[in-house]
């Protein structure tokens, strides 16, 4: 089933967002009018995850919660921009770091039922320094974060952004899909080079 929209009136516009009500029909016949966040452009992030520095990350203040908390690098999508570029242009300005090849790792809705910014996340194993961050205003510091302290800090509450939270676990998921394959194929090279022993 899906919700019918009869129409749209605008609250408020601006370049980075919008906010409207949107004149919706429920399937059981009801009317309503729906608050909506609108974001004109996607956005874009990257798991920068280097097999001995660990993850690349930011620590920063966010004024809206007032909150500190670790985030990975992310920001909007410039007009005529790609994600993937946005994303490696994102983690220089605000890291200093230039990341290796990017890979795609998910694309998603954070608040689909109030708002429709899309995230694009790319993941990366290396990253070359540069210098400071050109952005000086992103961030207190910029760390290298052990994955080994990941599950404490995110148990702790110092990583609560809903893009960090929800990639990192992505990542994490990909990383244990990718070791429990790697363990499955050396089983079974173990069990060919067994067989052809035995022969």
């Amino acid at each position: 089933m899906e919700w019918t929209v009869h129409g749209w009136r605008s609250i408020y516009e601006s370049d980075w967002m919008s906010m409207r009500q949107a004149d919706v029909e429920l399937p059981d016949g009801q009317r309503l009018w729906h608050h909506a966040v609108i974001y004109p452009h996607a956005a874009a992030a990257a798991v920068v995850a280097h097999p001995d520095r660990g993850v690349l990350m930011l620590w920063r203040h966010r004024f809206i919660t007032d909150s500190w908390g670790y985030e990975i690098p992310a920001g909007r999508v410039d007009p005529g921009e790609k994600p993937i570029d946005a994303a490696a242009r994102e983690v220089e300005e605000e890291t200093g770091w230039r990341p290796g090849p990017l890979t795609p790792l998910t694309r998603y809705h954070p608040s689909n039922g109030s708002s429709n910014q899309t995230f694009h996340v790319f993941q990366s194993s290396d990253a070359t320094y540069l210098g400071d961050p050109t952005d000086p205003n992103e961030a207190e510091r910029i760390e290298w974060v052990a994955p080994s302290r990941l599950p404490g800090l995110i148990a702790d509450g110092q990583v609560t952004d809903a893009v960090s939270y929800t990639h990192l676990r992505a990542h994490e998921t990909v990383l244990a899909l990718v070791c429990r394959l790697l363990l499955e194929q050396t089983k079974q090279i173990t069990s060919h080079c067994d067989s052809n022993i035995r022969d």
